[in-house]
């Protein structure tokens, strides 16, 4: 008989899943128009654009399993992960603005610096909430369903979240003559909204006493404290668990293919469409679709399992992008077709792998008898942002060796054939690629609805007895 599951109530769900204004705004505002600002905005050449962008990202990559190692300590030390992600969510807002509060006037190289360093303590501060916060599924509930249930809904909200800074974002900028003033005040009106749904999901961070684990099991379990305990512990945690293997390596490819058409999207609009203000079509398309099916890929998950709901989300997600190939021939409004089918695919892996990453942390923890969900959290977190950080870097590239022309605020610059068709391919064939590729990752996938039902049984089990 599977084991019984805590209910988890309406409020802890809520507030759960309000953290994903936070986590959805930030995703999806710089990917969007970060690149874009710096290139026609600020004069500066595509490919520093883009190593400007992953520079950053690659410190937010290297900082998360530091920051989830940390955040297991603060756990066992003081029984909560709440403090680290108070810190994120109030300096979050500041850095978002800095990086869109360029001075007019400063030279490309300067103005690159400048966006850099900005945005470097921004993805500091927003990794310092979001690793936790990645890890508190594992540890508000046990149950496979309730942890879909969980997920879901944070889906939900993600996709709103994207929606409206995805298309909110772009036509507040757009309100200004001044393109220095628009993304300013972009930036502000949105850290603000990122950091109150974060400061909301902090308050369901549990709170207990310091955690008493049983001696380490298996290869590589690492317990020691330091400057690279962080790192040891994700690493083991990698060598511990193929499914955490199978499930990340498949994410982060389909991170990949997102970013890529999340930073390409502006272009599509301007260079593809013809129509700048195009990309709030394009995001409408995309994400309202996602929000109404959603709950659909929940069904899913309770009738065939989690994994095949993900197999089946990203197979018609590539579907879907291969088709807008035929935008290199007959560019039109027809895409928005295929992208809503592209964003109906979304939702289901967005919720269903979420909702796999606290299965696998608790299968671990009870192999392992660690309480390692910060380490979990903060590679996966790693992982999540590299594949984002490496589609806009991707976009770059082939923008450089189609020659894509960049342009300062107010001068037109006229596009070859070449970057449009490069545009093109960057924003269906290629993300198509790497999903199908993420399919062949995900054949490692080996936990079932069987395993966690086990984990929890066995788990409640033990604490019974010590109970008695």
């Amino acid at each position: 008989m599977p084991a019984p599951e805590r209910t988890l109530s309406r409020g802890v769900v809520t507030r759960y899943a309000i953290g994903s204004i936070g986590t959805g705004g930030f995703a999806t505002l710089p990917g969007l128009v970060l690149i874009y600002y710096l290139t026609d905005t600020l004069g500066v050449a595509a490919l520093a654009a883009g190593a400007v962008v992953t520079a950053a990202k690659v410190w937010d990559v290297v900082i998360d399993p530091w920051i989830g190692g940390r955040s297991d300590r603060a756990l066992a030390t003081s029984g909560s992960r709440r403090r680290g992600m108070l810190v994120g969510a109030i300096g979050l807002p500041i850095g978002f603005a800095l990086t869109f509060a360029v001075v007019p006037g400063l030279s490309p190289a300067a103005s690159g610096v400048w966006v850099f360093l900005a945005f470097l303590a921004t993805a500091t501060f927003f990794s310092l909430f979001q690793v936790p916060y990645i890890a508190l599924p594992a540890e508000l509930t046990r149950g496979y369903d309730e942890r879909t249930r969980l997920l879901t809904w944070r889906v939900v909200v993600l996709t709103i979240a994207i929606l409206l800074f995805g298309a909110g974002g772009p036509e507040l900028r757009g309100a200004f003559d001044d393109e220095h003033l628009g993304y300013l005040v972009m930036a502000v009106v949105a850290g603000l909204a990122i950091g109150a749904g974060m400061l909301v999901a902090t308050t369901i961070a549990p709170r207990r006493g310091p955690v008493v684990e049983r001696p380490p099991a298996g290869p590589g379990a690492v317990t020691s404290p330091g400057a690279l305990a962080g790192y040891r512990e994700g690493i083991a945690a990698l060598r511990r668990s193929a499914p955490f293997r199978a499930l990340l390596t498949a994410f982060v490819l389909q991170g990949l293919a997102t970013g890529l058409m999340l930073a390409g999207a502006q272009f599509v609009a301007t260079w593809v469409l013809h129509d700048e203000q195009a990309v709030t079509l394009l995001f409408v398309s995309l994400i309202a679709p996602a929000v109404l099916v959603t709950p659909l890929w929940q069904l899913v998950a309770r009738r065939i399992g989690k994994e095949r709901g993900f197999a089946a989300s990203s197979v018609l997600f590539s579907l879907a992008a291969l088709s807008m190939v035929a935008l290199v021939w007959a560019p039109g409004p027809w895409v928005y077709a295929p992208v809503a089918l592209a964003g109906a695919a979304y939702a289901g892996m967005q919720s269903l792998p979420m909702a796999m990453l606290p299965d696998v942390i608790s299968h671990d923890a009870r192999r392992s008898g660690l309480d390692r969900a910060g380490s979990f959290g903060g590679v996966w977190t790693a992982g999540e942002t590299a594949g984002m950080a490496l589609g806009a870097t991707v976009l770059t590239i082939v923008l450089a060796l189609t020659g894509y022309l960049e342009s300062t605020a107010g001068v037109t610059v006229e596009q070859p054939d070449s970057a449009v068709t490069g545009i093109a391919i960057a924003f269906s064939a290629v993300p198509a690629l790497l999903v199908a590729a993420s399919l062949l990752a995900l054949r490692g996938y080996r936990l079932r609805r069987d395993d966690i039902d086990g984990d929890t049984g066995a788990a409640l089990a033990g604490e019974e007895r010590t109970t008695a």
